[in-house]
C-alpha cells in the first residue's frame, strides 16, 4: 500500500477523495512536524514513531574504494505495537 492508496480507501469512506487526501496529509504532517520537535508519535495498538541518534561512522565509497567519514544524524524509528504484530502473525 502506497500514499495514493490509502486515500482511495479513506475516500471509499468518506465519499470525498479530497477530505481523505487532506486527512493524510495532516496525519502525515502531525507526525513529522512531532518527530521535528523531537517527540515520538504513538499510536496505541498500532506502534510509536520516534527519533533516534545514529553516531558517526566510517563508511566506503563502493565506487572507488575509498574510506569515508558519515556524519553523526538523527533518523526516524518505527516501533509496531503488540496489536499490530499479532494482526501480522495471525
Amino acid at each position: 500500500m502506497n500514499k495514493a492508496d490509502l486515500i482511495a480507501e479513506i475516500s471509499n469512506i468518506t465519499g470525498s477523495r479530497r477530505t481523505a487526501e487532506e486527512a493524510v496529509n495532516r496525519v502525515f504532517d502531525a507526525i513529522a512536524e512531532s518527530l521535528g520537535r523531537g517527540e515520538p508519535a504513538a499510536f496505541s495498538g498500532f506502534g510509536t514513531f520516534s527519533v533516534v541518534q545514529r553516531g558517526s561512522r566510517k563508511g566506503r565509497n563502493p565506487r572507488t574504494g575509498e574510506e569515508i567519514a558519515i556524519a553523526a544524524r538523527k533518523v526516524p524509528k518505527f516501533t509496531p505495537g503488540k496489536q499490530l504484530k499479532e494482526k501480522i502473525n495471525h
